[in-house]
């Protein structure tokens, strides 16, 4: 089944600035061969449900593996069963109506 994820994934007591997390996170999910558009506070992910949380599992690992002792994830995520749909699908239904 495939998916649309919207993917925040934020370390905690590693400081204010993230950027470093944000980017090896970032470099998880292409290394996943996952369809992303980064966005000012998250990611958008787009691919086969078990590949898509198997590399948000993999982002969790790899920023605890950087030094986060603590993470805090927040998912939106929907589904299709009647047709398929990509993230660039859904911004031009908005678009095409403004």
């Amino acid at each position: 089944m495939n998916i649309i994820m919207d993917l925040c994934v934020v370390p905690m007591g590693v400081g204010v600035s993230v950027s470093e997390y944000v980017i090896a996170c970032h470099e998880v999910l292409k290394e996943a061969g996952l369809k992303t558009e980064l966005h000012a506070y998250g990611t958008n992910i787009e691919g086969e449900w078990d590949n898509v949380m198997a590399a948000v599992k993999a982002c969790h690992h790899k920023v605890h593996e950087m030094g986060a002792p603590r993470i805090t994830t927040t998912i939106k995520m929907g589904t299709r069963t009647d047709r398929q749909q990509t993230i660039a699908d859904k911004v031009a239904s908005v678009v095409s109506r403004l």
